[in-house]
């Protein structure tokens, strides 16, 4: 089965014939492996820090740069995947996205020192910026309508269940073994992919001539960039300044995402726009991203704020933090599919809104934690947060896709890999800053750091629930798209 770069499909047929079906689950199956194996390395180094700035003799503003130049390369990276995907075939287009990740996963295993660590975590972020959307383009080109919820049920796994392990893989490993082990690993997995996708690997994407815009470069670079650095650096920071106000670089970013986003408009009916912002034009596809975006702060707050919680409040080791999020991301594993062959059955609302309740239920249930409260209470709430996010990514990434025409599943891809990021280092940044916020005053009025502690915490989680409500009231906007089995008409 192995093609060169000159085999094409068309696209998604509704009833491909066996070696056509057989050719479409080795593709999806490789991205789908290849996706979870980048995700899963982008949240290894949640509580690999303290254990780095020992080992390398670095300073914690230093070690930070681990995650914030990986971030970083996330922001500026993605934004162009939507026109790389019309340019480039499939394979070729995988072929450059495994060669960064497994490039740059080998020069952090043999880093002897900290800026060639973060070179290699660098080289290893335009690998994982590109994977994504990858996947979810690939699936709209090859699943047909009425099968497309069961398909994003498997990549919700991939999404959702691989940031919620990696601290507890990440915890393991740091427990028994060196650093590097957190990179070596992956090694084997991402050789594995590259090979198989070389030798297997078939096209299956239609490519246009869109031109590159250079202009629009530069601008999605700062506009991005800016946004997710300054939302990176008050959470690292804990709310606190460093050599510039914490507002510049998030204020440079809205004022040049402006910039930006006026471009994409203009030159979105001429085809030349970097990442087509047309998508947004579509009432589901809208409704569908600003869900997503408020899940997403939900749950990568909740992947910074628990684990403090339980090493901080309640005094739990960093390998006893990581396996509490264990559960939780196992449960969303299992979730998941069924949530995504229900989809097929019922549609996105019914989904979308007991998913958003219960959500904010396990939300609110954290605001009850104290530092009395027992591992159970931490681990019930947060597998209860897991049981809605899983309701909720699966309906929301099919809906906001499936919403769109074909010729627009490469750039709402982006947009919606670009909404991730930003919302994620948004939610860290403000749940860490209100909980820094609150703990610097309880410690101004003489409180012990624990109790301190819990307090910021109850603040953070108090935010997060109210924030929450949010995912119900949108929840009653989302549609089925009018493609899909039993949609009704609608207007864009």
């Amino acid at each position: 089965m192995h093609a060169d770069d000159s085999q094409m499909a068309p696209g998604a047929s509704p009833a491909p014939d066996a070696a056509t079906a057989t050719r479409n689950r080795l593709v999806i199956g490789l991205l789908m492996i290849s996706t979870f194996t980048v995700i899963l390395n982008e949240t290894l180094m949640s509580v690999a820090l303290p254990r780095l700035m020992s080992d390398l003799g670095v300073t914690a503003n230093a070690a930070q740069w681990l995650t914030t130049a990986f971030l970083l390369t996330m922001a500026v990276v993605i934004p162009i995947t939507g026109f790389l995907l019309q340019r480039l075939p499939t394979r070729r287009v995988f072929l450059m996205a495994m060669s960064f990740f497994t490039l740059g996963t080998f020069v952090c295993a043999i880093s002897p020192t900290l800026p060639p660590l973060i070179a290699g975590r660098v080289i290893q972020a335009v690998g994982t910026a590109i994977m994504m959307p990858l996947l979810m383009t690939t699936v709209m080109a090859l699943v047909p309508p009425q099968s497309r919820g069961k398909t994003m049920g498997n990549i919700s796994i991939v999404i959702s269940v691989a940031p919620a392990i990696g601290p507890t893989l990440s915890g393991f490993i740091l427990q028994y073994f060196e650093w590097r082990w957190m990179f070596v690993m992956m090694l084997p997995i991402a050789i594995g992919s590259l090979t198989i996708g070389y030798f297997r690997l078939v096209n299956v994407s239609e490519l246009s001539e869109r031109k590159l815009d250079v202009i629009s470069v530069p601008l999605a670079a700062v506009a991005f960039g800016g946004l997710v650095y300054g939302f990176s650096a008050i959470g690292e920071g804990h709310g606190e300044g460093g050599p510039m106000p914490l507002w510049l670089p998030i204020a440079i970013g809205a004022v040049v995402l402006v910039a930006f986003v006026w471009r994409q408009l203009k030159l979105g009916p001429q085809e030349r726009a970097l990442l087509d912002l047309r998508t947004l034009g579509v009432r589901v596809f809208t409704v569908s991203v600003i869900m997503m975006g408020l899940a997403m702060m939900a749950l990568f707050g909740m992947i910074m704020l628990l684990p403090l919680f339980v090493q901080n409040v309640l005094g739990y080791s960093t390998l006893h933090a990581g396996l509490l999020m264990l559960p939780g991301g196992l449960l969303m594993g299992i979730s998941s599919p069924i949530v995504g062959r229900l989809f097929d059955r019922v549609g996105a609302r019914k989904l979308v809104i007991p998913g958003g309740t219960i959500v904010s239920a396990g939300l609110w249930c954290m605001t009850l934690l104290t530092p009395e409260s027992t591992m159970f209470l931490v681990l019930g709430s947060h597998m209860l947060l897991s049981v809605g996010l899983a309701m909720l990514f699966t309906p929301l990434f099919t809906s906001s896709l499936g919403s769109l025409p074909p010729h627009l599943y490469s750039h709402g891809s982006a947009v919606i890999g670009t909404v991730q990021q930003v919302a994620g280092a948004a939610g860290i940044a403000i749940f860490v800053s209100v909980m820094s916020l609150r703990i610097g005053r309880e410690t101004a009025a003489g409180a012990e750091m624990v109790p301190a502690m819990a307090a910021g915490l109850h603040q953070a989680f108090t935010l997060a629930a109210t924030i929450s409500l949010l995912l119900i009231v949108a929840g009653f906007f989302v549609r089925r798209p009018p493609d899909a089995p039993g949609a009704a008409p609608q207007g864009h």
